[in-house]
């Protein structure tokens, strides 16, 4: 298939990209680049797809509207998977605007460009940042996320009902994916584990919210993308059992479905942590911080729905998961 994938130079974007091209997919992939993080490493992901032969780049802003319309236009995608966006809950606390231009006006360019070229499937990221203010546990895409306590969360619950609107209007088929704490090998620098794992190697010590009592639904990369592929693969369709009488927030009479994409497994961050030293062969210094201000106490993916619909299964073990990490982040550092 031809698929357009956002966020080629991302760390999910750029993992998501190569197994489509492994299994023999031809992607047209769009990133602007941007600052967020270190540009080096985003540049280093995106060498790894350059080097395959049915890969195009695209480099511009998904805000740019006649850019992503002369790119849908040019290339006719079969299917899109749309990754590209202002991620981080910190940094909506300080630079809002940014969450705005390419989470809500980058995503109606991507609804634009699917609703005039026929596309046969939308798959977008949503995050667990939904869940906000909910305490019960596991998360389920049947909860109400109402209530959410951070910008960026409020982008990427407004993506949800902005996707329900073009699925119902245009019958689109649309997927959104609610992402739970991905980690692994190329991950981002403004995640706890790349954070934790550079100070403990460099002697400094690591910022530890919430006095340690965070738990994460954390969810290594392969089982991230081997969900992503496996509900890109399954096009959304209209639920026939859906009631309007007692709507189901996530299916609709549309073609239109919401999943979780986690491991199932929360774990506790001071676990996570020895883990990490055990693994680096170094023990940290921490620096004990209260609850920041947008962030939430625990996240727990319930992922019934994924494995109902498309076999989805993680089995990456967190111990086994950060050794890769590390492994990696010795290798791609030189230390």
């Amino acid at each position: 298939m031809r698929i357009l994938v956002t966020g080629t130079a991302g760390f999910i974007g750029s993992a998501l990209a190569i197994e489509l091209l492994e299994r023999g997919d031809e992607i047209i992939g769009i990133d602007n680049i941007n600052d967020y993080y270190d540009i080096n490493l985003k540049l280093a992901r995106l060498e790894r797809v350059k080097a395959y032969p049915n890969f195009t780049e695209i480099r511009c802003s998904l805000e740019d509207t006649s850019a992503i319309e002369a790119a849908f236009k040019q290339y006719q995608p079969q299917r899109v998977v749309n990754l590209a966006a202002q991620a981080g809950v910190r940094y909506s606390l300080q630079n809002p605007h940014a969450y705005i231009n390419a989470n809500i006006l980058g995503f109606i360019n991507i609804l634009e460009g699917c609703r005039h070229h026929q596309v046969e499937h939308l798959v977008y990221a949503s995050s667990s940042s939904v869940y906000g203010a909910n305490t019960q546990m596991p998360f389920s895409v049947h909860h109400n996320v109402d209530h959410p306590v951070s910008l960026y969360a409020a982008t990427k619950k407004s993506n949800e009902l902005m996707a329900h609107t073009y699925s119902h209007l245009y019958q689109l088929p649309t997927t959104g994916l609610r992402f739970f704490t991905v980690y692994g090998p190329w991950g981002r620098p403004d995640m706890s584990l790349f954070l934790f794992t550079r100070n403990i190697i460099e002697g400094k010590p690591i910022q530890v919210f919430n006095h340690g009592q965070h738990k994460r639904d954390f969810t290594y990369i392969d089982d991230i993308i081997n969900g992503v592929i496996r509900t890109l693969d399954h096009i959304a369709e209209p639920s026939p059992n859906w009631n309007s009488a007692a709507p189901d927030a996530a299916t609709s009479k549309a073609p239109y479905r919401l999943y979780n994409i986690g491991n199932n497994t929360p774990v506790e961050l001071m676990y996570f942590i020895e883990i990490i030293e055990n693994c680096v062969g170094k023990k940290s210094e921490k620096e004990f911080l209260p609850l920041q201000l947008g962030d939430v106490p625990a996240t727990y993916a319930d992922v019934d729905a994924l494995i109902e619909d498309v076999d989805y299964k993680p089995n990456t073990p967190i111990e086994q998961g950060i050794q890769a990490f590390v492994n990696w982040y010795r290798a791609y550092y030189k230390v």
